[in-house]
């Protein structure tokens, strides 16, 4: 059996394995398709329907799962030579990832979709159904590693192109799920991909990336908030409760945020002001300096491990933001929650992002933020 280049231990090593391979109409996933396909498994596509209105995520969206993505991968699997079908989880998609979205912003916190995308629906719902069906593993075309232990059991771990590293989205995955995953493009690189790409006649070679919420087909995510949840005009308060200006709808902001804050006059001092706290009991917003941003801890929800729960304080280093860069930290599981200390202080940390820990390259586990610690405003630092 012809293993395909670069493929991480596990899997897709071994005797032939039934694969369902998640065809998102983009590059990366055609790929990873084609490299299981010529490894020697049984693969087939499957393409998933998000919206119960196709038409909603129209052609020429930005994101991943639109009409024409669709029948990119209808294309990307006839060019592999594999079977491919659509799958409708449209209902499920709204349920767990829409509106906990809607609702996460209306509660004052700012989640991740694409996370909870990857929990919920990819490595939960498509995975439940491919293994009822008898596959063996789903293979997706995200960036990460999986590492097979010699005495039994699997890691994941960093993907080698540490610019296109989807391991923080997928430290939702636990032992379980981690057991029937490949990521077959774990060792390589998003340009040596696309080269792949254009050498297997696979027409998405040169296809852009997604960036956005791929159900927010225009991007603005204030506008498709009010549409759910209305405007409720609230005030914009410094951090004394001195009225600053007026806003729309607190879920229209997030912490950190600078820009279109509307605030009639400048800081006494002259310095820029941040979204510090958004509460959406008092429907109020409140602002101050940068260094009102700076967290030296937190405690985060629903812990899930991809291996073995850790057990007592350890030495990890954390990431906190899908793009963010690994912060030493000592991280404790208690109970249900997870205490985490960072090394030094972090700004923009916001309720409802994902922090990920890591050992060296490996990914240990993620959990929700759900409360930070600031440093007071004037503290000294250190």
């Amino acid at each position: 059996m012809t293993d395909f280049p670069g493929a991480p231990s596990g899997p897709s090593t071994g005797p032939r394995l039934r694969v369902l391979a998640a065809m998102s109409g983009g590059v990366d996933s055609a790929v990873a398709a084609a490299r299981a396909a010529e490894a020697g498994h049984e693969v087939t596509g499957v393409h998933l329907a998000l919206s119960s209105n196709p038409q909603s995520f129209r052609t020429g969206a930005r994101g991943c799962c639109t009409l024409e993505d669709s029948r990119d991968a209808r294309r990307a699997a006839d060019v592999i030579g594999i079977p491919f079908y659509v799958w409708d989880l449209a209902e499920r998609f709204r349920e767990d990832v829409i509106d906990d979205f809607v609702a996460e912003y209306a509660a004052g916190r700012t989640p991740n979709p694409c996370l909870r995308c990857n929990e919920k629906i990819k490595f939960a719902a498509l995975l439940d159904k491919a293994l009822a069906l008898g596959f063996d593993a789903v293979c997706t075309g995200h960036y990460a590693r999986v590492v097979e232990l010699p005495g039994g059991g699997r890691e994941l771990h960093r993907a080698a192109d540490q610019a296109k590293d989807q391991s923080y989205v997928l430290g939702v995955l636990d032992a379980e799920q981690l057991a029937h995953s490949l990521f077959p493009l774990g060792d390589t690189t998003k340009e040596l991909i696309r080269e792949e790409a254009e050498r297997r006649g696979l027409a998405v070679a040169k296809k852009p990336d997604s960036h956005d919420i791929c159900f927010i087909a225009d991007g603005d995510t204030q506008a498709f908030l009010a549409g759910h949840l209305g405007t409720a005009t609230g005030d914009i308060v410094d951090a004394d409760g001195t009225k600053l200006g007026e806003h729309d709808g607190a879920y229209g902001f997030t912490i950190g945020q600078r820009k279109g804050l509307r605030i009639g006059r400048p800081a006494a001092d002259g310095k820029p002001r941040y979204v510090l706290d958004i509460s959406p009991v008092t429907n109020t917003v409140t602002v101050g300096p940068a260094e009102g941003l700076d967290v030296l801890g937190l405690t985060a929800i629903r812990p899930r491990w991809c291996g073995p729960a850790p057990v007592g304080a350890g030495r990890y280093t954390a990431q906190l933001r899908a793009h963010g860069e690994e912060v030493p930290v000592t991280a404790e599981p208690v109970g249900e929650e997870l205490l985490v200390r960072l090394d030094r202080p972090v700004r923009g940390i916001a309720p409802g992002q994902a922090v990920v820990l890591y050992d060296g390259t490996r990914v240990v586990g993620s959990a929700t933020i759900s409360a930070t610690e600031r440093r007071p405003v004037g503290a000294e630092t250190v």
